[in-house]
């Protein structure tokens, strides 16, 4: 029988499984440490220990959980907080930091995401300009803690750098293998959103929560088309891509938050929603594994509706799209 391995060798292995192909683990180490090559190769190969301080550096700066590398059986979990105006956070902060975690799933070799949904996965969003900036003004009027939007109505315009931000995030999470799980629950949300921003008198015109109706009936096709032929490609091009990269679950009793589980290589993250659209995030094995298991059993309980089960998913798309025509006609 091996040993385990002890707390160094796990913490540069998990250093190594997270650094960019293109970046060199002993020059990282160097720099951060300002310690020499030498040096660097010593604590690398276990030769030399990591001073206390050496130790919090590195996981600092890496982001890894100290307790996780200790391998301590704790029920207390540590996980780091990405929340908009928290910590001097901006939404492109936010939105890069986003970006920057799919960015890097996608450099994996083995990779996969896993996506329960109570509401649609934000990633679909950024696909669509009018559906991003309605997201982008609803979450600033009530839930993220600023006054920018007090008293400007509503617009379904967005700047050319959140929609470059967006179209690059979908892009690149449509790289990835996903499976999402959805609900009938899981549309409601927008659904209600917009009529609360209509009665709310937020809309300038009318006409705009119609177009903003077609647009999202747009989504939901494209969608639909995604499920058929079981991968996802952006609206607009020609359909290129993997069979079977794209699993979209229905679950017609379980509701779950919106978690979201991701693989790198031999690495872990489990990634929690608060207040809507902040993040918790953590990479405790423990936890991660716990997630992992109860995803994949939603899963099992739930109907595969991507590449197969046309009628199920026929049916699910054309519910979604009964639910937009009920709005347009209450807003009549």
């Amino acid at each position: 029988m091996e040993p385990k391995p002890k707390t160094q060798e796990l913490l540069f292995e998990s250093i190594r499984n997270g650094l960019s192909p293109n970046l060199s683990l002993v020059h990282e180490i160097s720099e951060l440490l300002k310690i020499s090559y030498d040096s660097a190769y010593r604590r690398i190969r276990n030769e030399k220990e990591l001073t206390l301080d050496e130790f919090k550096i590195l996981c600092g700066h890496f982001k890894l959980s100290a307790d996780s590398l200790f391998s301590l059986e704790s029920k207390n979990i540590i996980f780091n907080s990405l929340g908009i105006n928290e910590g001097g956070v901006s939404f492109k902060d936010w939105l890069h930091a986003i970006l920057n975690g799919v960015k890097a799933i996608n450099l994996s070799k083995e990779k996969e995401i896993i996506y329960s949904a109570k509401d649609i996965p934000i990633f679909h969003y950024f696909e669509f300009p009018e559906i991003f900036a309605f997201k982008f003004y609803f979450w600033h009027k009530t839930l993220i803690p600023s006054h920018q939007f007090d008293d400007i109505p509503l617009s379904l315009e967005l700047s050319d750098d959140l929609r470059d931000t967006g179209r690059q995030i979908t892009m690149t999470y449509n790289k990835i293998p996903t499976a999402e799980l959805w609900n009938e629950e899981t549309f409601n949300s927008i659904i209600r959103q917009i009529e609360f921003c209509q009665i709310s008198g937020f809309f300038q015109k009318k006409e705009e929560v119609f177009r903003l109706c077609s647009v999202l009936e747009t989504m939901i096709r494209h969608l639909q088309r995604q499920a058929e032929l079981g991968f996802r490609f952006l609206y607009g091009t020609t359909p290129e891509g993997i069979e079977g990269s794209y699993r979209l679950y229905y679950n017609e009793v379980l509701l779950g938050d919106n978690t979201i589980y991701t693989k790198l290589d031999n690495n872990q993250t489990t990634y929690l929603t608060y207040n809507v659209i902040n993040l918790l995030t953590t990479a405790n094995p423990l936890f991660c594994n716990q997630i992992e298991r109860s995803l994949k059993v939603l899963m099992q309980e739930s109907t595969l509706i991507s590449s197969t089960s046309a009628k199920e998913r026929n049916r699910f798309f054309n519910q979604i799209i009964d639910k937009i025509k009920s709005l347009r006609e209450r807003i009549c």
